[in-house]
């Protein structure tokens, strides 16, 4: 089963400047302006890593990964990072807030290294789709700095919690304590001890892994230990993944919204259309959250769409698998009344004939979705509910994969804590 290692990790130091202006959220979270107010925080960022600028006079847009190279390279050289002096498990703890949770909620997960396994092996399960541009960039940036420049997100099988406890208990030292922009509280702490080292590799090492959050990231590292033809264990094997135990109670989904920006129809001619297969429901747009959470549960599927008029719908499914048959397929039941399925394969594409990727956006945030289409500048919003950490877990083990931007484990893996450099191995 899965193969976890310690690691000398490489961490900021003092010289670098305040860690909060250091660290910034993984890649594929930012969009471009906000890549600039990270960059502009600090000439050290990590973002000047992660996503390495093009510059106008560059020859070829592969020049900026090696930018990325030679910038790493000297942070190290000048002590701006540094590898740990020994090998180590970082404990990572998150204390946050999250939508329809009333108290503070703590997650914790461990970083370690972690075999890459083709995913015939059954040891690493995915389970959702991936998109092969975004691994084309993953790559190059791999391969330009030999690092890992950023930590994956796993779930590991953990009956009775047993392990969890070991993680939560393991003696460790705090290296960094950081609050982002979004009141997530970030702490970090070195655990080296041999023998608890030990325990933790052998505690895991019967387990089955989940990927929570890192597609593109874990599949870019197995095509580059395939492109390595080097016998034995080697560096190439391995990348980091924070590590947490499926039973956290810690362990919050939230749900990933789409936004239209251009509807077939609007109004009735709309309401008409979703009548065919759904009950609807008129309402304020104001009105769909609160009543899509009093209504979500196992027996039922709901969905809001708000509209730029202020006026929405809630549709809702009483018996979900009446949609057994609409959704074509020998996927398994809980693939097929997925939420994210039934949007796209039902209402996007039978009611309203809406097929693809590329004429919605995403957001993760139910207030920016709202405001979207409040201000008129876009004509819907689809309002979704979170899958469970269950349908994740079964879906994969059964070999299927949910469609892209499913799930949303929150909050995100801070990116500038704790790098790897191949060479460190």
């Amino acid at each position: 089963m899965a193969t976890i290692r310690p690691f000398r990790g490489l961490r900021y130091q003092e010289s670098a400047g305040e860690l909060a202006n250091l660290v910034a959220p993984p890649y594929d979270v930012i969009n471009a302006d906000e890549r600039e107010v990270f960059a502009g925080r600090s000439d050290n960022n990590v973002v000047r890593l992660t996503l390495p600028e093009q510059e106008s006079d560059d020859r070829s847009q592969f020049v900026k990964y090696m930018r990325s190279a030679s910038r790493l390279a000297e942070w190290r050289r000048s002590g701006i990072m540094a590898e740990e002096g020994e090998p180590a498990f970082y404990r990572y703890i998150q204390t946050f807030t999250a939508p329809g949770y009333s108290q503070p909620i703590t997650r914790t997960s461990l970083i370690a290294l972690i075999k890459v396994e083709p995913y015939e092996n059954g040891v690493v399960l995915p389970h959702e789709q991936t998109f092969p541009k975004h691994k084309q960039d993953r790559l190059r940036i791999l391969e330009a700095t030999r690092a890992h420049l950023e930590c994956i997100y796993g779930l590991f099988e953990d009956e009775g919690g047993a392990v969890f406890a070991q993680i939560e208990s393991a003696p460790g030292q705090r290296v960094s304590d950081v609050t982002t922009d979004d009141g997530v509280r970030h702490i970090l702490e070195t655990i080296t001890d041999a023998a608890t080292l030990a325990n933790l590799e052998a505690a895991v090492s019967d387990k089955r892994v989940w990927i929570a959050d890192g597609h593109h990231r874990y599949e870019t590292a197995l095509n580059f230990r395939q492109m390595t033809d080097k016998p034995g264990v080697i560096a190439e094997d391995f990348m980091m993944m924070a590590l947490s135990s499926i039973g956290d109670p810690g362990l919050i989904v939230l749900p990933t919204h789409r936004i239209v920006p251009k509807m077939p129809c609007l109004g009735t001619q709309l309401e008409d259309k979703l009548r065919e297969k759904f009950n609807v429901r008129s309402m304020l747009n104001r009105e769909l959250l609160p009543e899509m959470e009093r209504l979500a549960g196992e027996d039922t599927r709901v969905f809001g769409i708000a509209t730029k008029s202020g006026a929405g719908f809630l549709i809702s499914l009483d018996r979900p698998d009446d949609a057994l048959t609409w959704v074509e397929g020998d996927e398994s039941r809980r693939l097929k009344l997925l939420d994210a399925n039934l949007l796209h394969r039902v209402i996007f594409e039978q009611c309203l004939g809406l097929k693809g990727l590329d004429f919605f956006w995403y957001t993760r945030d139910p207030e920016e979705a709202l405001e979207a289409v409040n201000s008129g500048k876009d004509d819907a919003a689809f309002l979704m509910t979170a899958p469970t950490v269950d349908d994740m877990r079964f879906i994969a083990l059964g070999g299927e994969k949910m469609p892209q931007k499913s799930t949303y484990y929150y909050p995100k893996i801070l990116s500038g804590l704790v790098l790897w450099a191949l060479e460190d191995f």
